[in-house]
């Protein structure tokens, strides 16, 4: 990847990924939920209401955004827009390490109030805390932006 061409994507074209994302794993796992728990899912309170419960809403998202980064450098959403997610150093795509580190960090990122995803529009490198704990970045193709990208070992 030539560093000239690309950017760090910045924190609200980085939401749009994540709702267009959200919206797409709401569509998928909605209806599986419906048909094999019935609308009273829905007013349960319960934190799990069985193993295709934990399956659908934590392994199945879990699976597809790895799947994602490994294969396309990109979740859908984060593709719509036209953003890769890379390796900080390098620019390469992330390993599968990497990945689930990545995707495990995100928990991290959001329990203090989600302060580590907002971190992403204060940082120079537009790193949330689940990019600095797997050394990823995410980039898009330079149209503007505050800073270009260096990756200090390419």
């Amino acid at each position: 990847m030539d560093e000239s061409d690309v950017e760090y994507a910045g924190f609200w074209v980085r939401v749009g990924a994540s709702l267009i994302d959200s919206l797409l794993i709401v569509i998928i796992t909605f209806p599986l939920l419906v048909s094999l728990y019935g609308w009273e899912y829905f007013d349960s309170e319960e934190l799990l209401a069985g193993p295709a419960d934990f399956l659908i809403t934590w392994v199945l998202p879990a699976v597809a955004v790895i799947w994602f980064w490994m294969q396309r450098q990109a979740t859908p959403g984060k593709a719509a827009l036209a953003l890769r997610v890379v390796d900080a150093e390098s620019g390469s795509p992330l390993s599968l390490a990497q990945s689930i580190g990545r995707y495990l960090a995100y928990f991290v990122s959001t329990i203090p109030f989600g302060l580590g995803l907002f971190w992403v529009g204060f940082d120079s490198r537009k790193q949330g805390w689940h990019d600095k704990l797997a050394s990823t970045v995410v980039v898009r193709a330079k149209t503007r932006g505050p800073q270009p990208v260096r990756f200090p070992r390419a």
